[in-house]
């Protein structure tokens, strides 16, 4: 690693660039606003060094005059020290060490389509080793360090005949993607369900898996030429679910190949020899399998899995494949939690993850055996994206919480030592007063036990009223977690001058599978009274809440909860409803329809009483017209709720005379991303609880 001493010449003026020597005393602390937020640095993707010695990771911090978010490839010792930026383009992710540690293998698309760039350790600059028209996206190196994977969206019709699918493919893919882009005529045209999904419609590519040589000497290989499948799902899937063997022979991956995709959330998992041949699918249950892990010493697989069939919120079990035995053994199936970002022991006996718990995802650790017990070895913090050194020793992971965006972490693999590696926004952070999350348990519905958080503004005063916001948080199968969020940032809305009150109500995940699933055809019910008896004890239980100034805001399901209080109850003085569901039917034009037929336990033809029931238009007229003022908020491009559902609850409310303001970004999707939306976002968000609220 001769490269560190190189590079931290240019350290120094790095570091004061990123204000790492502003100490709080030359400050005075204020409250964070969106400015202060936007400028925060975002970390990503750590990955250890086999040797256990460096952490390559991503940060990436907003541009709000290009509108975007600019990323570069970092890394930091293990042992502690200066943090260096190895790439300045801006368009730089997904770092991976090759095995000897002399060169990182990163995505970039700093010259148009992301590619596979190399960058050796020893100095220099990067380079291209991918020029594919289609581009690269998810890269892997080989533990023999001989091969690099990555996949690459292609029409599996532009394919040779020949062995290993080597050819001019990607002139066949180039050819049709710039005639395309030509063509006057802009239809889109489906055939078949998944047409469109997230953000972006279906025209005909699929993702494949794609090797090439990690000297360059040869052009990139398709090791799934031809298939009509998405290595891996797309969207679904992640990094995780493509691993090579221990002897860089074979990979690993998830695919789905049901016909119908909208409504299936079955994926199974293939091996495909990396020489080339048919992939051989090793997983045929009815759920989800994903996040393959061989074993070090090459005998097991280990993965995660979903067993129902249709359920993407069912619980994530870990099991392992025997490679030699062809058998399947389901390792947690007793651990009412899901488990996610398997790694192992380098002795493989061990197999580390993650998984949540109330409001936090502490690091387990388990035998790799049947009967084992996982035990938290890393607890009550909230941690992710674990990587452990080839040797074992050093276990590292990124760390986020309601006051601390995410930094870099390293521990032993017994979670003892533990130390925070990074510390990109420090000088940010020493100038913001931020009060951490109260937590607390109140009886929800039917007395079950429900959990909350609760964060006072800055410069709190108990002698005052406050007024009160409530989140409602979406999925409806996810939680509030003790993490940072740059979407929903409870901090900007406490510092505001607002009690931030989320509430895990019944449906959210870390509270056992039970907890889970009681949201099943009930969206409206247990979870609503859970959200007001939270409101009701929180008024109890903090005096200085104030009853008469009460807000409820919420995107998604969220969404959905923020339309359903608006024709359920008069008690809030606002609602923001962000990319809401209102009308159950019209939600059937979403894209993943086995979310809609699962949740509502059938089609709105085979079941159109629980659409009816559970749908916020039905009770539009129930209390003679709607009464509070809502903000109602979307993206033009999301197609997991489709921003007509945002439409009609629109029309609904200025129909019935109900102050209100509709805001439409025709460039985003379920989320607003881009920087300057977002500060538009955050000012139209807080100048409507200010009108009526505040």
């Amino acid at each position: 690693m001769r490269s560190v001493t190189l590079r931290c010449v240019f350290v120094s003026a790095l570091l004061l660039g990123f204000g790492l020597v502003i100490s709080a005393q030359e400050t005075s602390k204020h409250a964070i606003t969106f400015d202060d937020m936007i400028k925060l640095h975002r970390i990503a993707e750590p990955q250890v060094s086999r040797d256990g010695k460096w952490v390559a990771y991503t940060v990436s911090t907003p541009d709000m005059e290009a509108n975007r978010g600019a990323s570069n490839i970092w890394v930091v010792p293990t042992t502690g020290g200066a943090a260096m930026q190895l790439t300045q383009s801006g368009h730089d992710s997904s770092p991976v060490w090759s095995p000897d540690g002399k060169t990182l293998a990163f995505l970039s698309s700093r010259a148009g389509e992301s590619q596979v760039y190399l960058l050796s350790m020893a100095g220099g600059e990067a380079h291209a080793l991918t020029k594919l028209s289609t581009g690269a996206d998810i890269v892997k190196w080989s533990p023999d360090g001989k091969t690099i994977a990555f996949t690459s969206s292609v029409y599996p019709d532009c394919v040779s005949r020949s062995e290993g699918g080597v050819g001019d493919d990607d002139g066949c893919n180039k050819k049709r993607d710039e005639e395309k882009e030509k063509s006057k005529v802009k239809a889109h045209v489906a055939e078949h369900l998944l047409y469109r999904h997230w953000m972006h419609w279906n025209e005909g590519k699929r993702s494949h898996l794609f090797v090439v040589p990690a000297d360059g000497i040869a052009a990139p290989r398709d090791l799934t030429a031809g298939a009509d499948y998405d290595v891996p799902p797309d969207e679904r899937g992640g990094p995780g679910d493509i691993n090579f063997s221990p002897d860089g022979k074979e990979i690993c991956f998830t695919a789905v190949t049901d016909k119908m995709e909208a409504i299936s959330t079955n994926a199974d998992l293939f091996i495909v020899p990396v020489a080339g041949g048919e992939p051989k699918r090793i997983t045929t249950q009815a759920g989800f399998d994903g996040n393959p892990v061989y074993s070090p010493d090459g005998k097991l697989i280990a993965y995660h899995a979903q067993l129902i069939g249709g359920y993407e919120a069912d619980r994530w079990r870990v099991l392992v494949y025997d490679r030699a035995a062809g058998r399947i053994e389901n390792l947690t199936e007793t651990f009412d939690r899901s488990a996610e970002e398997l790694a192992w022991s380098p002795d493989s006996r061990t197999i580390y993850f993650t998984a949540e718990n109330e409001t936090q995802k502490p690091v387990y650790a388990m035998a790799a055996r049947f009967g084992s017990e996982p035990k938290k070895i890393i607890a009550d913090t909230f941690n992710t994206a674990i990587s452990l050194s080839a040797d074992g020793k050093t276990l590292v992971f990124v760390r986020t919480g309601l006051t601390m965006p995410a930094e870099i972490f390293a521990a032993a693999s017994d979670g003892s030592n533990v130390r925070q590696l990074t510390h990109q926004n420090d000088w940010m952070l020493s100038s913001l007063e931020m009060n951490a999350p109260e937590t607390f348990w109140f009886d929800g519905a039917e007395g079950v036990k429900v959990q909350a958080m609760l964060i006072r503004p800055p410069k709190f005063d108990a002698t005052k009223k406050y007024p009160l916001l409530v989140l409602l948080h979406g999925g409806p199968q996810t939680m509030w977690s003790n993490a940072w969020s740059y979407r929903w940032n409870a901090q900007v809305f406490s510092a505001a001058g607002y009690v931030t009150l989320m509430i895990n109500r019944r449906g959210s995940t870390g509270y056992g599978q039970e907890f889970t699933d009681e949201i099943i055809n009930d969206w409206g019910g247990k979870a609503y009274v859970d959200v007001m008896n939270g409101v009701d004890y929180t008024l109890k239980k903090y005096p200085f809440t104030d009853e008469t100034r009460m807000a409820a805001a919420g995107g998604s399901y969220g969404g959905y909860m923020a339309d359903w209080i608006a024709t359920h109850t008069g008690r809030f003085k606002a609602i923001v409803s962000h990319a809401s569901v209102y009308d159950k039917v019209a939600m059937y034009a979403t894209e993943e329809l086995w979310f809609e037929e699962h949740d509502m336990q059938g089609t709105p033809w085979s079941n159109p009483e629980s659409y009816k029931k559970w749908a916020p238009v039905t009770y539009a007229g129930e209390l003679g017209k709607y009464k509070t003022p809502t903000l109602v908020i979307c993206g033009e491009r999301d197609y997991r709720v489709p921003y007509t559902q945002s439409l009609e609850f629109f029309s609904a409310l200025q129909r019935q005379g109900v102050p209100s303001k509709l805001v439409v970004f025709p460039d985003e999707g379920h989320w607003v991303l881009k920087p300057q939306n977002s500060q538009f976002w955050y000012k139209t968000f807080l100048d409507w609880l200010t009108q009526y609220v505040k």
